[in-house]
């Protein structure tokens, strides 16, 4: 039997309104998370239609059971996240059209793509979230507490689900498919229709948003490869250059500010790794973060408001 719960949480998104800048103190990562919510949306749904399309071909009844769980948590994830995006489209509607791009790109790939490539897109970009995510967990002093608890507290508990079904994609990936080498040389193609989508929702944000309301220009969030942005701000002669002839969509921040750079050195080789044949998710230490989330849920904690349920009277 899995030993994968499935969690029914709800995030208040409808109480007030959804600001895109949600943590003030870094607009460039709330960018970043904004668009996870938006993509989260698109790919949850290919990863539901893709499993149950292989649901068939599982013989081991374990892993069938795995899957339908993993699955399940997916599409508790997918309604959270669709609460969090519709409130961020009532504040600003222009970013219903980024939704709409969103989930074409996925439908699409879901109508086109065999069953095989899409088990081996799902395992190859689910090992690269527990790098990811445990990196933001073990920062969350400072990308998570000090922005909207809801927006923080939902990608809390996805970020510590996805570390806890961590190994759920692969599983299953081997259980249909078993051939780890197509999945490694799949990996950079997996990588490049993920980052088309990314700089879509990107590049939305900055085109149908204000500075005002983004605060930054959108692309901070893709970190070195925008020195060039940065530069031609910094050295305004420079845009003469067709080289630094690039848009000029606000100032561009640098991600992870206050994240040490080992650690982010170490998450990207995590994510290196997390593609090779013979990687085992399971071995991943689990965040601390983690392991108090997980605890603090089963004591009966409002992990729909991790930073401020403490704070509140017995009358709300």
């Amino acid at each position: 039997m899995t030993d994968l719960r499935v969690r029914k949480l709800r995030f208040g998104f409808a109480d007030y309104p959804v600001p895109f800048v949600w943590n003030a103190t870094d607009p460039a990562f709330s960018c970043a998370a904004n668009m996870l919510s938006f993509l989260f949306l698109a790919v949850e749904k290919m990863i539901n239609a893709t499993v149950h399309e292989a649901m068939p071909l599982i013989t081991d009844q374990a892993i069938a059971e795995e899957a339908l769980a993993f699955v399940r948590q997916e599409g508790q994830h997918s309604m959270a996240h669709r609460q969090h995006v519709k409130g961020l489209i009532k504040a600003y509607p222009a970013l219903q059209k980024i939704l709409d791009d969103m989930m074409a790109v996925y439908d699409d790939l879901t109508a086109n793509e065999s069953v095989k490539y899409r088990l081996a897109y799902v395992a190859d970009l689910e090992a690269t979230f527990t790098p990811t995510f445990t990196m933001m967990l073990n920062n969350a002093d400072t990308l998570f507490a000090p922005g909207d608890d809801r927006v923080a507290s939902l990608f809390l508990w996805h970020f510590v689900e996805e570390i806890e079904h961590r190994s759920s994609a692969l599983m299953i990936y081997d259980a249909v498919v078993g051939d780890p080498w197509y999945r490694m040389r799949l990996a950079p193609a997996v990588f490049q229709h993920t980052g088309m989508a990314i700089d879509r929702a990107v590049c939305g944000f900055n085109e149908r948003l204000t500075l005002e309301e983004r605060r930054v220009d959108a692309t901070s969030m893709y970190g070195s490869p925008y020195l060039k942005t940065m530069l031609a701000q910094r050295f305004p002669v420079l845009r003469k250059t067709r080289l630094f002839d690039v848009a000029d969509n606000g100032p561009v921040e640098k991600i992870y500010p206050h994240v040490p750079v080992r650690e982010q050195a170490s998450a990207a080789l995590g994510v290196m790794r997390s593609q090779l044949p013979g990687h085992d998710p399971a071995k991943h230490k689990l965040p601390a973060l983690a392991a108090e989330w997980l605890e603090r849920y089963e004591a009966g904690y409002d992990v729909t408001r991790w930073y401020t349920a403490d704070t509140q009277s017995p009358d709300g």
